[in-house]
């Protein structure tokens, strides 16, 4: 698939797969004999990876280390599971922060509850 039915399907702007490109996230992509990007499953499944691992807050600097692993093939196995198991445990910190803080704002509203019902008085 060329780079705009790429785009479409893995929901990322042709511009944006275009800077991924040439900032190696991408890797090789394989060109058509025209000269045109051509991507494949694979390209869609890696993309997918990229965007989980970018909605979960880790900085693009280590999603390109990561990429640059990758690249590396079976070698690099240990630095990427070792880059991917401190990016999980600052995602459990951030998940057990934002906890305690829904916890706290649910308090709030419902002490403004009990007061709209007339259970208490504000002061």
């Amino acid at each position: 698939m060329n780079v705009v039915e790429f785009s479409k399907l893995v929901g990322v702007s042709a511009h944006t797969i275009r800077y991924y490109e040439k900032i190696g996230l991408l890797g090789n992509v394989h060109r058509l004999v025209n000269g045109h990007r051509y991507f494949s499953e694979k390209d869609v499944k890696w993309i997918e990876f990229v965007q989980r691992l970018k909605a979960t807050g880790m900085p693009l600097e280590h999603i390109h280390r990561y990429a640059k692993l990758r690249m590396q093939g079976e070698l690099t196995l240990l630095p990427r599971q070792q880059l991917l198991t401190q990016h999980a445990q600052t995602l459990k910190d951030n998940i057990a922060t934002q906890q305690l803080h829904l916890n706290k704002l649910n308090d709030k509203i419902a002490l403004y509850q009990s007061a709209i019902d007339g259970k208490i008085i504000l002061d």
